[in-house]
């Protein structure tokens, strides 16, 4: 089983602000991950690297720059099954229906956006949509969140980690 740490909408541009999030991230609910999602609006591209040795695999929000290595979406493979990465774009409303239709033609057993800062955990005709919510801008969301995915050869699974 690898156990992935996501998190998305930190918009931290002071280097020892993304500092002080990714230690007490590592030190508490990403304590044992194999790896790091960020579904985009990093503004710092520092963040991807804070992570280390941890590797953090991110796509584009519309709040970021564009960075070599950083694509608007991606599909990454963990434990035989794929997951669909993306920001989002877009006012909320419609905002997951857009996303689960740019992976309309791949084939992904889970997908991970952001965007909204709302936490959302639930399957959609087999496929897992998963948004961790925000770390750091809760907006109406009820707290701070980060989330986790437990992969094995047998599913995913999906939690929110509620920080406050």
């Amino acid at each position: 089983m690898v156990r992935l740490g996501i998190l998305s909408d930190t918009h931290l541009s002071c280097s020892e602000d993304v500092v002080a999030l990714t230690d007490a991230l590592l030190a508490g609910p990403f304590a044992d991950v194999s790896a790091i999602l960020h579904a985009g609006d990093m503004v710092s591209p520092f963040m991807i690297d804070s992570f280390a040795p941890v590797p953090c695999y991110a796509v584009q929000g519309n709040m970021d720059q564009a960075t070599s290595g950083v694509p608007q979406k991606r599909i990454l493979g963990f434990e035989g099954h794929r997951i669909g990465l993306v920001h989002g774009w877009g006012p909320r409303a419609g905002l997951e229906k857009r996303v689960v239709e740019a992976f309309a033609d791949e084939r992904i057993d889970c997908l991970v956006y952001g965007h909204s800062h709302s936490p959302v955990c639930h399957r959609q005709d087999g496929l897992l949509i998963f948004n961790p919510g925000s770390p750091v801008d809760r907006r109406s969301a009820p707290s701070h969140t980060v989330g986790i995915l437990e992969v094995s050869s047998v599913g995913i699974q999906g939690e929110i980690i509620h920080l406050d």
